[in-house]
């Protein structure tokens, strides 16, 4: 085949010299002539197998089920594949047409060489983009950090080609050159740092399930608050609920604390942990008079029964002075109060009844007794887990004051801003 080519573009120097041109005259203008029939085989070439490439590669994808090959289609590699054809036929020619002149035959065999490589890694990366868009239709690989070890890959390949590529311009042996990339091993370590930690964090995220794409996410430290949407090699992209977006060091997942939301979103309920502060000079304890008034609270009328009775029996068995509220046993207003919010939630429509509920009394402060409502909500919808929250506490508030108990405002004295 190659001995037929030589016969074709050697044709036309004998015919220069025929029409009395000069050798050296004859012999430029034989090789622009050359030059350019090898442009229009090339080109023709190229023309004639991207045609049959794409129609074979699109015939093949409308009649298969995998959705691999529609997306080789839609990255074009088909189309690349085309182009490297022409180019590895250019290539075995030009020592044929150049034959006269070395140094122009080393100069278009490099550049042509190390378009080749390009060309080649560039092949590659478009099937590696077909296979990152189709693991990522996959529901069991849609949340995993394919892009980092896709990148990773990417970037190993391509300091390969970048080797080989030097080797072939300064014509370096390959041994020697990564010889010479291992002794400046540091250097390339000091350079590409932020990726060698971004690959490594992105081992440990999928590994450890850490975070997935779609995952609600908080860290305060680069301001993020709403879902991933993207993990790369060294950036995490976070679309905050304003509908910003918050770009994030991957490594910072490993070596920084954040808050994961996955955990909340796949259990029965969200959790609500609020309390608030009742004034520690309103608690006292309930006279007789003051508890038939609060039976008229239908959630705690039968617990203000059966506790009278327990303690009126206590009281009389151990001949208890109950002229002082003291003395013995009595029931407290806090007390009352904490046992009506306890039944309030347990009626509540929005909570989950089957995960943990209570009403409890936490560490007394300089400002008041705090109150804790620890709850789940069913709904875990951040607009109606709000307004839950905060139907409890309007109903909290205001039945506070029926128990004759007072919320602690904390007022700052103005005498103390002075």
């Amino acid at each position: 085949m190659y001995k037929f080519i030589e016969k074709i573009f050697h044709l036309f120097y004998p015919i220069f010299r025929k029409w009395g041109m000069s050798y050296g005259f004859a012999s430029y203008i034989s090789l622009i002539f050359n030059i350019a029939l090898l442009c229009v085989l090339a080109y023709a070439i190229y023309v004639i197998f991207r045609l049959v490439l794409v129609t074979v590669m699109v015939f093949i994808a409308q009649r298969t089920k995998t959705n691999f090959d529609d997306l080789l289609v839609s990255n074009k590699t088909a189309k690349y594949i085309a182009h490297l054809i022409p180019l590895l036929f250019i290539y075995k020619s030009v020592p044929i047409i150049l034959d006269r002149y070395e140094y122009w035959e080393s100069v278009f065999g490099k550049l042509v060489g190390i378009y080749i490589v390009f060309l080649v890694l560039w092949i590659v990366r478009t099937i590696f983009n077909a296979l990152r868009d189709y693991l990522k239709l996959k529901p069991r690989y849609s949340d995993k950090p394919i892009d980092s070890f896709i990148q990773v890959i990417m970037i190993v390949l391509w300091m390969v080609g970048v080797t080989v590529i030097i080797s072939k311009l300064f014509d370096f042996e390959f041994k020697e050159l990564l010889t010479t990339l291992g002794a400046v091993s540091a250097l390339i370590i000091l350079i590409f740092r932020d990726i060698i930690l971004g690959f490594v964090a992105s081992v440990q995220v999928s590994i450890n399930d850490m975070v997935r794409i779609g995952d609600w996410i908080t860290m305060d430290k680069f301001g993020a608050d709403g879902d991933v949407i993207e993990i790369n090699l060294t950036t995490v992209k976070v679309r905050n609920f304003d509908n910003t977006t918050t770009t994030i060091p991957t490594y910072s997942l490993s070596s920084d604390s954040f808050q994961n939301w996955r955990g909340m979103l796949n259990s029965d309920g969200r959790r609500i942990k609020r309390h608030i502060l009742i004034k520690t000079s309103s608690i006292r304890f309930l006279r007789n008079e003051e508890l038939f008034d609060l039976k008229k609270i239908d959630l705690i009328c039968d617990y203000i029964d059966t506790q009278k009775q327990d303690i009126d029996l206590f009281n009389a068995t151990h001949a208890v002075n109950t002229a002082l509220p003291i003395n013995g046993r009595n029931l407290t207003n806090l007390g009352l109060f904490r046992k009506y919010i306890t039944q309030y939630l347990r009626n509540h429509p929005a909570l989950n009844q089957d995960m943990l509920l209570m009403c409890r009394q936490l560490q007394s402060t300089a400002q008041g007794v705090p109150i804790e409502i620890y709850v789940f909500s069913s709904d875990k919808r951040w607009e109606n887990y709000e307004y839950v929250m905060s139907d409890i506490f309007d109903h909290v508030f205001a039945a506070v004051k029926y128990f004759d108990l007072e919320l602690s405002e904390f007022i700052v004295d103005s005498t103390l801003k002075k």
